[in-house]
């Protein structure tokens, strides 16, 4: 007979125990809404979306023309012309609603995947190009665009920012909710997961940290179903750090940005950390290196694809604020001029020379770093004039 813990109820332990499985793509899901799939506007009892039509036709721009940079980047890595690229086709409105409502003293901490807050912020899309290519470690300075390097050790930048955010406490940066400062971390379902997201939670918390935790679940950790991830809906873990939790329509531009700007007021206040869950879907391969063929269903896809993010802002453009084709058409002739311009430049990048990534480990080079670069430029000698 086993014994039971005090405080659990038996059924916990209970052997066999079906897991609870989050809602299917057929289901309904309660989260904050404020523009439907049929581009209907709607209204909701705490969030409000209050900029004007031109701040949409913005929105839409913004998301067009990321789709194309990602598209484009996707093209170059499929002839050759990048090692890989982390697509992020279908999180657009996630990304792109929550960067808009960044001010300009908010400090972002990205994945490898948030290329539309890094549109948002004013990092030049070849930059991003070169760290895939291969030819840096990511050629911005955090400083000019308060936006910091991609990180790829999955989950690691929560504790980054929650760290940040605590210096921007400490520097008594916070205390005004539209002039003051704050930190938004990215990451995704997987990395909720992850022990270092979960010490973020704790240390924001408990310090009552201004940052803001992004969670775009889109619904796949690599071939891993959410249901592997948790048995409650992600944005109620918050709730057991101590902290405020909202689940948001993550193809809704509208409503990201409103629960966004809501959530990095409160953090700049003072108030303290909170989690934000833009509920998406990953239209795309985790990387350019995936099949996701291999492990979800096709019917799952086009299902999304009916609530595709810039299709709703498109038709709500067209059908309520009188948008005609021409406004289209424009945004379409920048986005393909762009993509060209990208490509150009992405082919023109100059091949590293490898002794460099030394002088970017520490500030002053170390006996020990001087030493490993000579070795390592008398390695690469001894391959000269092979053939």
């Amino acid at each position: 007979m086993s014994e039971s813990v005090p405080g659990l109820a038996p059924e916990v332990f209970a052997p066999h125990q079906a897991p609870v499985s989050p809602p299917q793509a057929s289901e309904e899901v309660e989260f904050v809404q404020l523009l439907t799939p049929e581009g209907e506007r709607v209204e909701h009892p705490d969030y409000a979306f209050d900029l004007d039509d031109e701040a949409v036709k913005g929105f839409y721009r913004d998301m067009a023309l990321v789709r194309r940079i990602d598209a484009e980047a996707t093209a170059l890595q499929r002839q050759g012309e990048l090692g890989l690229w982390a697509s992020l086709l279908g999180q657009e409105a996630a990304q792109i609603g929550s960067g808009r409502a960044l001010n300009k003293k908010d400090m972002v901490f990205p994945t490898y995947r948030e290329h539309g807050v890094a549109w948002c912020q004013g990092v030049d899309p070849l930059n991003l190009l070169g760290l895939f290519r291969g030819v840096d470690q990511g050629a911005w300075d955090p400083k000019d665009n308060n936006f910091h390097l991609y990180t790829i050790v999955i989950g690691a930048q929560t504790l980054h920012a929650t760290g940040y955010a605590m210096g921007q406490q400490r520097d008594h940066a916070i205390g005004d909710a539209d002039d003051g400062e704050a930190t938004i971390a990215y990451f995704g379902d997987g990395a909720s997961s992850q022990g270092d997201v979960n010490e973020a939670f704790i240390w924001a918390s408990v310090f009552n940290a201004p940052v803001v935790f992004f969670c775009q679940n889109n619904q796949w950790a690599i071939s891993e179903p959410i249901d592997r991830q948790t048995r409650i809906p992600l944005y109620q873990r918050a709730a057991g750090f101590g902290f405020p939790g909202v689940r948001v329509d993550g193809n809704d531009v509208l409503a990201t940005y409103a629960v966004t700007q809501q959530a990095m007021k409160r953090a700049r206040e003072g108030s303290g950390p909170t989690l934000i869950e833009a509920y998406t879907y990953r239209m795309g391969a985790h990387t350019t290196s995936d099949d996701p063929t291999k492990y979800r269903l096709n019917e799952d896809l086009e299902h999304w694809k009916l609530k595709d993010p810039i299709e709703r802002v498109h038709a709500y453009l067209s059908r309520h604020a009188g948008v005609d084709h021409d406004f289209f058409d424009e945004i379409d002739a920048e986005a393909d001029k762009i993509a060209a311009e990208l490509r150009a430049g992405c082919l023109a990048l100059p091949e590293p020379e490898l002794t460099d990534f030394f002088q970017h480990v520490y500030v002053e080079e170390t006996p020990q770093l001087a030493e490993q670069r000579a070795q390592y430029a008398v390695y690469a000698a001894s391959f000269e004039g092979e053939g």
